[in-house]
């Protein structure tokens, strides 16, 4: 069950939750894309300005998911098992998870993480 993450490598909360990511991936079932790389964002199919609102992740079947649905599927794939995406899908469970995930996404230039310009603010 391998998957394509792709995220903002200017923020630095963002790089933070990937090393994180990257530590429990034991098996190497999550690939790692920055959104800075333009060849990234044409293999998500989304464009610059799409690609900074949310984390983005393609999983194995070429489902795109995007935001608190695209953490749960790169959780689990580090994890090596679906069971994050199938409580994510939970009724009442997804709507927390979206809003708490909008909350991040909006304050994430606020938040843990060293280094990191956060491109959030410096988007031509």
């Amino acid at each position: 069950m391998p998957v394509d993450l792709l995220y903002d490598r200017d923020c630095g909360f963002c790089g933070r939750c990937v090393r994180f990511l990257r530590r429990i991936d034991r098996h190497g079932r999550v690939r790692i894309f920055a959104v800075q790389d333009a060849d990234a964002r044409a293999h998500f199919g989304v464009d610059l300005d799409r690609a900074l609102e949310q984390v983005w992740a393609l999983d194995s079947d070429g489902e795109l998911h995007s935001g608190a649905a695209a953490v749960n599927v790169a959780f689990g794939a580090a994890l090596g098992t679906r069971i994050p995406l199938m409580v994510y899908k939970i009724p009442g469970i997804r709507q927390i998870q979206d809003h708490l995930y909008r909350w991040v996404a909006a304050n994430r230039y606020r938040l843990p993480g060293k280094g990191g310009t956060c491109a959030v603010d410096s988007r031509p």
